[in-house]
């Protein structure tokens, strides 16, 4: 499963909302990534969503595959939408 998003929030998605969205990822048992500007890094690791850099404008894409990735996927919109932080592409 896998769900676009275009970052809206000023900062883009800075420490501390990345801190929270890899908290978030890390509840989950399915394999969680995130792809930004042709990377693609593991949402259960803050160093490795932090290395991104993302930015306002950006298209971000949450690809998710296991057996809780519906759950997942639903708690990741929720999170990216309610935060703020973008919305759906």
């Amino acid at each position: 499963m896998e769900q676009a998003f275009l970052i809206t929030s000023e900062y883009g998605i800075h420490a501390r909302p990345a801190t929270r969205l890899v908290n978030l990822a890390m509840t989950f048992n399915s394999d969680i990534n995130l792809t930004a500007m042709g990377k693609t890094v593991n949402l259960k690791s803050i160093m490795g969503l932090m290395s991104l850099g993302i930015y306002k404008g950006e298209i971000v894409k949450v690809i998710v595959s296991g057996s809780d990735s519906e759950k997942a996927i639903e708690a990741l919109t929720d999170f990216i939408l309610n935060e703020g932080l973008g919305r759906l592409a």
